[in-house]
């Protein structure tokens, strides 16, 4: 009896602790006979058309979640981003958030209109500094194609200065509205605005996310609750390797580690935190936000501590208290294990904003302060142009052979390294002269990355850096 009795405790205990939510959803007048309508929301990747509800044939529609413990955001729509819910006025509405402590709950709520029936549709809003690079970029790490957008500082075209480049990820969400799937971050308006202000240029580079695949791929170890990430690496690779020898090859960029930062914002902020830790000889920037650090936890802790600092970074982050539950805690944690690698607190701004929630409008808005205090020796430079390219490797494409002239080598010991498009080193040498003849005819043909580094002092600090990055072929 007592087994029995206990038996029926512990499951009407797990009823209520992790209960269902049951949502009725009225929708407008003018909706379409026969529409299919979906949930788009943080725990379905933003996909417009993620988790459908059943059509009631009555005006309503119905669905039973259970969701992870947490703020879950989630908006309606159609099936399409273009076709998502809207205010009253039929304007952009905020994301709907309801914090889930895994009790049962039924919500009853409304579509107000639908955005693209309401007389107004939709509108761009990116500015004439935001172009598209590629509908569909080649990522061979992961064999699929994504769009990305580029904007280039307002006295780009009128001036010969090189700039430092800001990486950003769900590029759908940074520059335009009409593309949003939970609203923009408007980097485009805060950079101009910050230019007209005096604060020097920037190149920001975004990179949509896969939809269905975004969690997979901004997870670089897999959760095996959901199911999925653990394609993270790819990911990242394809920033280093591929996206970012392009961008420094056809822009005026300064392509060092100090002037290249990284930022996202929840997966977007695991996955900058991950590339910046894997990567520190690239990214000298990273902005965190609202990481979505229980996605990966512990891994991402035990990472970042046991990879110890070998070169100056800034660390930015920033979470919300109106957030889910973890989101101050798993942040200070984070603090914590940054600490740990040993970098100093005035490498790292810690922010936690009582209105904070985990919102597109939060991160727009404190965006202009996180790019100022991380970019902050960069606006106070005297000069931001670039120096002369350190090497010049010809031919390229290449064959049989690789020449590498360097410019100003000075007997300075300076180290080469060729990598495939994994970021799998598949070439070494030592340069001993300002000109070397390197065999590579039994690599296969495709594309490589050609790295030089040298032995530098960096704040009074020996250490080998990397001074030359640039894209190579072999046919």
């Amino acid at each position: 009896m007592k087994n029995t009795a206990l038996l029926f405790v512990l499951l009407y205990a797990s009823v209520c602790v992790f209960g269902q939510i049951n949502i009725t959803l009225t929708i407008p007048n003018n909706t379409p006979e026969g529409a299919l309508v979906y949930l788009a929301s943080n725990i379905n990747s933003w996909n417009a058309a993620g988790t459908p509800l059943t059509n009631n044939a009555n005006g309503t529609y119905s669905i039973t979640l259970n969701p992870p413990i947490g703020v879950m955001e989630f908006k309606f729509t159609r099936g399409t981003w273009t076709t998502v819910e809207g205010d009253a006025a039929g304007g952009e509405m905020a994301n709907r958030t309801y914090n889930y402590t895994g009790q049962a709950a039924t919500l009853n709520l409304t579509v107000l209109s639908w955005k693209d029936l309401t007389g107004t549709p939709p509108q761009h809003t990116a500015n004439a500094q935001v172009s598209i690079i590629a509908q569909d970029f080649y990522i061979p790490q992961l064999n699929k194609t994504r769009r990305v957008w580029i904007y280039l500082p307002q006295n780009y075209t009128s001036s010969t200065q090189n700039y430092p480049v800001l990486y950003l990820h769900d590029g759908q969400n940074v520059f335009d509205a009409y593309t949003s799937f939970a609203g923009e971050w408007g980097i485009d308006e805060s950079l101009t605005t910050l230019e007209q202000n005096g604060f020097r240029g920037v190149i920001a580079v975004a990179i949509d996310n896969g939809n269905a695949d975004r969690l997979d791929e901004y997870a670089p170890w897999e959760n095996t609750e959901y199911n999925e990430g653990g394609s993270g690496d790819e990911y990242v690779e394809f920033l280093v390797s591929t996206l970012k020898p392009y961008i420094d090859q056809h822009y005026r960029t300064l392509p060092n580690q100090e002037n290249t930062g990284i930022m996202g914002s929840s997966m977007g902020g695991l996955i900058s935190l991950y590339a910046a830790t894997k990567h520190p000889d690239v990214f000298g920037r990273v902005g965190v936000f609202s990481p979505a650090l229980w996605f990966n936890k512990p891994q991402i802790y035990d990472y970042v501590a046991a990879n110890a600092k070998t070169y100056p970074q800034k660390f930015y982050l920033l979470c919300g208290q109106l957030e889910s539950s973890s989101m101050v805690s798993d942040m200070f944690d984070l603090k914590n294990a940054l600490l740990s690698a040993g970098f100093d607190a005035n490498e790292i701004a810690y922010e936690v904003h009582a209105d904070g929630q985990h919102s597109e409008w939060f991160w727009k808005r404190e965006f202009p302060d996180a790019h100022q205090w991380l970019f902050a020796d960069y606006a106070n430079q005297t000069s931001n142009i670039a120096p002369p390219k350190v090497a010049t490797f010809s031919p390229n494409p290449a064959r049989h052979t690789l020449n590498v002239s360097l410019n100003n080598y000075n007997g300075i010991p300076t180290y080469f390294t060729l990598s495939d498009t994994t970021g799998k080193t598949v070439l070494e040498r030592k340069l001993t002269a300002d000109n070397a003849t390197i065999n590579i005819s039994g690599l296969p043909k495709g594309m490589y990355i050609a790295r030089l580094s040298q032995m530098t002092e960096v704040r009074s600090k020996r250490e080998i850096v990397v001074i030359d990055t640039q894209q190579i072929v072999i046919q």
